[in-house]
């Protein structure tokens, strides 16, 4: 564990940045508060150095999952980590023990975790030399924000996805809508005390940065009134090469992506195929499911499954395909639709994906209502006979998507942290 206060003072008024798990936008936004000069610390549990020659003996899926947290080596910066109860919540179901991390009520669920890595962190602030700012994200906030007020600091909320009551909502109208799916829908099983906490996480943040219009629209009204919102659309990664049309021979591939759930909008999807009944569209499936892949197959069989893997083979999946089709009912900003869009894949999404304003610069109708299995078979429909139409698609594709980098990702946040107090827009601004 390395703590500014033990290793030198970062700047003034600077930023403590705090995920459990970090992500793509955690560790891009730790990118550019270093460059910067206004990142304090930067705290997560894992912080994987690697190097030791018993890596190759890990499960493959142990190696990526350790290998997307390597972030110290990233940042070029020592990063502050409270490991053991993620260690633990890695570890235990993988040796049979899967009630230890039960939702919610494991005690080294994610929720738990989430708990005890916020209360570390709020632990460690007064500690924390020169540091002005606290950013921490949805369900790992409550005690890190209330310590920055006691300190007199600004504090940042990251809400990545819609705000718990508009989820809740759609979530219990989708159990009813289609009760066999229910059990894939993880949200509806949260406690009455989760739902407390996060509203008492918005409270605390001075500023709450979003990924998209669909999560700052879903904030109770009265937020904006109260503080300030923003909105940081994520970045896309790298252009794909060209692609061709599909050959009118064979067949047109769409593509799903993500966890196998009716959130993501996988009866709908699979609703459509069955409207759409045409043997030249392949259905290609690639995520985790939430309950046993018979389930699946028996409300679609017709679907290739492919499971998760390294992002790198994800995006050589993609390459293969030719459509990508979300319709996700809750999201925050969908990051795999930006990264379909740049490997030259046209996407149709939801307004709930919260990459609508991307995927709808490409017209068409790519964008489609949530719920609405018929209006999502007429649009495949009409992209498998009109083939000669993808390769312009998939050229508007890559540049909507490039429309949309992690460099203005960093720099609209730390405009809006630069904009007060005066401490940290001396530390953005006096590099």
């Amino acid at each position: 564990m390395h703590l500014a206060a033990e290793g030198g003072a970062p700047a003034a008024g600077g930023v403590v940045l705090a995920h459990p798990a970090g992500n793509q936008f955690f560790r891009h936004l730790a990118a550019a508060l270093r460059d910067a000069g206004a990142l304090a610390e930067a705290c997560t549990c894992i912080d994987w150095r690697g190097g030791a020659a018993w890596e190759k003996i890990l499960p493959r899926g142990v190696a990526a999952e350790l290998g997307r947290r390597s972030f110290s080596r990233e940042l070029g910066a020592p990063v502050a980590t409270h490991a053991w109860r993620e260690w633990a919540r890695l570890a235990l179901p993988r040796l049979g023990w899967r009630a230890a991390a039960r939702h919610e009520s494991g005690w080294c669920s994610v929720d738990a975790v989430y708990r005890d890595f916020d209360r570390w962190v709020a632990r460690c602030l007064p500690r924390m030399r020169g540091a002005g700012v606290a950013y921490a994200y949805e369900d790992g906030a409550e005690e890190t924000l209330r310590a920055a007020g006691g300190l007199g600091w600004r504090r940042v909320y990251d809400l990545p996805i819609a705000y718990w009551e508009t989820s809740r909502r759609l979530l219990a109208e989708e159990a009813a809508r289609w009760p066999a799916w229910e059990p894939t829908l993880v949200g509806t099983r949260d406690s009455a005390e989760k739902f407390a906490r996060k509203t008492r996480e918005l409270a605390l943040a001075d500023v709450v940065v979003v990924p998209s219009k669909f999560v700052a629209d879903s904030l109770p009204v009265a937020t904006g009134a109260t503080r300030r919102v923003v909105i940081a659309p994520f970045g896309s990664p790298p252009s794909g090469a060209p692609r061709e049309a599909p050959p009118r021979g064979g067949k047109l591939r769409v593509l799903f992506a993500g966890s196998m759930s009716q959130r993501k909008g996988l009866a709908d999807l699979f609703a459509a195929m069955k409207l759409l009944k045409r043997p030249d569209v392949e259905l290609v499936v690639m995520g985790s499911p939430l309950v046993p892949l018979e389930f699946y197959r028996a409300e679609f069989s017709a679907f290739t499954y492919e499971p998760p893997r390294p992002h790198a083979e994800v995006l050589a999946l993609m390459r293969t395909c030719d459509v990508l089709c979300l319709p996700s009912i809750v999201e925050g900003r969908a990051l795999v639709v930006q990264e379909a869009l740049s490997a030259g894949l046209p996407a149709i999404v939801t307004a709930n994906t919260g990459a609508d304003d991307v995927a709808g610069q490409l017209g068409h109708g790519l964008v489609v209502p949530i719920r609405a299995p018929g209006v999502i078979a007429e649009r495949l429909a009409w992209l498998a006979d009109h083939r000669e139409m993808i390769p312009e698609l998939g050229k508007a594709a890559r540049r909507a998507a490039a429309r949309h980098t992690w460099a203005a990702y960093g720099e609209t946040i730390l405009a809006a942290l630069a904009s007060t107090p005066a401490t940290l827009r001396g530390a953005v601004n006096g590099r």
